[in-house]
């Protein structure tokens, strides 16, 4: 039995050979090169982005929620773990770190004490802004390879496939 892969080829290997493995090489058909790509892409982005960030005393974790408050004005926890793709537990400690640096507050919310919605701060407006700056030569470096066009192209792509449906607003 085969099953068809994308190229028109059959996923199967021909008889007397072993099974492809997956690589992250440009032309692996395995179904497991997506997302090893992904993976690489995502780690040599994140590497670069938080080399960006250190002078500034925040990690890229740090700037995932900051983006968030940003864009979002104050938000749950709840909230930000499910927009960061982070765990309630690891949203608590970056919101601890957070405020310790005075760069996000944790306020009550009106109609429910038990809750507490995470405000940035004018501080944390202010590095976030200073971020931007800092790491601006850093993500030109990590397109630099890429032709006229191919950044654009490469982020409408990312966006699809991050936000099926046209969702691009959460996250």
């Amino acid at each position: 039995m085969t099953a068809d892969d994308p190229s028109g080829t059959t996923a199967s290997p021909p008889p007397g050979t072993t099974a492809p493995r997956a690589t992250d090489r440009p032309g692996d058909g395995s179904p497991f090169a997506l997302g090893l790509l992904l993976r690489r892409a995502h780690w040599r982005a994140q590497t670069v982005m938080t080399e960006a960030l250190r002078p500034l005393g925040i990690e890229l974790r740090h700037f995932s929620v900051l983006i968030v408050l940003v864009n979002s004005g104050p938000t749950v926890q709840r909230d930000l773990a499910a927009a960061t793709g982070t765990d309630k537990a690891g949203v608590m400690r970056v919101v601890d770190d957070l405020e310790r640096k005075g760069l996000a507050v944790r306020k009550a919310v009106p109609g429910d004490r038990r809750v507490k919605a995470v405000e940035i701060t004018p501080q944390g407006v202010e590095l976030f802004d200073a971020a931007h700056v800092a790491a601006k030569p850093s993500a030109e470096r990590l397109v630099a390879e890429l032709g006229a066009g191919e950044t654009e192209q490469l982020m409408d792509l990312l966006t699809r496939f991050a936000h099926p449906g046209g969702d691009e607003g959460s996250g």
